[in-house]
């Protein structure tokens, strides 16, 4: 007897059993899927490295080559460049390896994504008309990029189901995540769905880095005022923006931001924009779009998920706001132009997915080749001496 409880102490010890097989033994794959659900991670517990973001950039960027084409004119490539790195290299972020890409399609729109890659359309620089105003579209889309407004939004959306399989043991993203993480952050890139938060961050200080390097800080108000008149026929928010606030509280709050903060650059530069880009842009009425739904956005599932996951942030800052109203606090006597903030906003969040939208769904051109554009610190410093008023 004592030798037998020795036994039956040390099968004990050893997690034995003499009589009945362990679970595990009885059902071979239930330790590997508790295994693999336990390491099942939220893409809110991943880490994003700068090198990640950039890939997922890349693949974004890419995609809207692909999909818009590249405008070949040399010179207008340099010189949005040159604009793009004065503003880039007084940002927060000035060792990214940051890319401006003009996209060939008449459509007005500017798209940022992550890891510094700015995309403006030949569209939109016709319908600018002074460099002070290209630098407030160009400094609100940097913003986006150096506060990682789009892998913020994605990873607080918890929109994207992250596998075991897709982190690496370090705790990297394999390739696999990085291309879900791009193709989500394409579709939100391309309708628009920053948060109101995070346009209102890119605007304010979006107009602190246009004005730090001399450019007039109005520029992106006057840029919106003519987006507004653009689109003042329009029944739904059309391309650029067209799901941020409105408009015209936009360019108000950058008129009030201006005064406080004591924005006092002059510099427009519309001589040297003139020359430079010398043709204007289509009214949407004479614009070519594609087909509804051949980008896979209008209307899809993604689109669907993006206006949903926005409608949800927007409603709920717009309830934050609501209650220092309700207590006469400071925002007492604000109004919006027309309807609740969170009407307006889930008006604009579900907009892209009604139906083909001019200025983000016009036609692209058909040569997908970058344009390579060298500048240097000389070119830079050369160039941003023309930045006078």
């Amino acid at each position: 007897m004592k030798n037998r409880a020795v036994v039956l102490g040390l099968a004990a010890a050893l997690g034995l059993s003499l009589g009945v097989r362990p679970a595990a033994a009885q059902f071979p794959g239930l330790t590997g899927a508790l295994d693999k659900a336990q390491k099942v991670k939220k893409i809110t517990d991943l880490k994003v490295t700068e090198a990640e973001e950039q890939q997922i950039g890349k693949e974004v960027s890419d995609k809207m080559v692909q999909v818009f084409g590249v405008y070949q004119d040399a010179a207008v490539n340099k010189y949005v460049t040159l604009v793009g790195a004065v503003l880039a290299q007084s940002s927060t972020r000035p060792q990214l390896p940051w890319q401006f890409v003009i996209l060939d399609t008449e459509g007005v729109n500017a798209f940022a994504a992550p890891g510094g890659y700015v995309h403006i359309t030949k569209g939109l620089l016709g319908m600018l008309k002074n460099e002070a105003e290209l630098a407030g579209v160009l400094a609100h889309e940097i913003i986006h990029v150096t506060e990682k407004h789009t892998v913020n939004a994605i990873q607080k959306s918890d929109s994207v189901k992250v596998a075991s399989d897709e982190v690496g043991s370090s705790g990297g993203l394999t390739q696999g995540l990085v291309a879900k993480l791009a193709e989500r952050a394409y579709s939100d890139i391309l309708n628009n769905t920053f948060s109101r938060n995070d346009e209102i961050e890119a605007d304010d200080k979006g107009i602190v880095l246009a004005n730090r390097v001399g450019y007039a800080p109005s520029g992106l108000s006057s840029a919106l005022t003519k987006l507004a008149d653009r689109n003042k026929e329009g029944k739904e928010p059309n391309g650029l923006f067209a799901s941020h606030p409105l408009l015209q509280e936009r360019i108000d709050k950058i008129g009030k931001a201006i005064n406080d903060k004591k924005l006092t650059a002059t510099a427009t530069v519309q001589a040297r924009y003139a020359k430079t880009i010398p043709f204007d842009a289509k009214p949407t009425s004479a614009i070519a779009t594609v087909a509804e739904g051949s980008r896979g956005l209008a209307g899809g599932s993604d689109d669907k998920k993006a206006a949903e996951d926005k409608k949800a942030a927007d409603s709920k800052e717009a309830k934050k706001e609501e209650e220092p109203k309700k207590s006469g606090g400071m925002l007492s006597k604000f109004k919006p132009s027309s309807g609740s903030q969170a009407q307006q906003s889930q008006t604009v969040a579900s907009a892209g997915a009604r139906g083909v939208v001019p200025d983000r769904d016009a036609v692209g051109g058909p040569n997908k080749n970058r344009v390579p554009v060298k500048v240097g610190p000389g070119d830079i410093a050369e160039f941003q001496k023309g930045i006078v008023a």
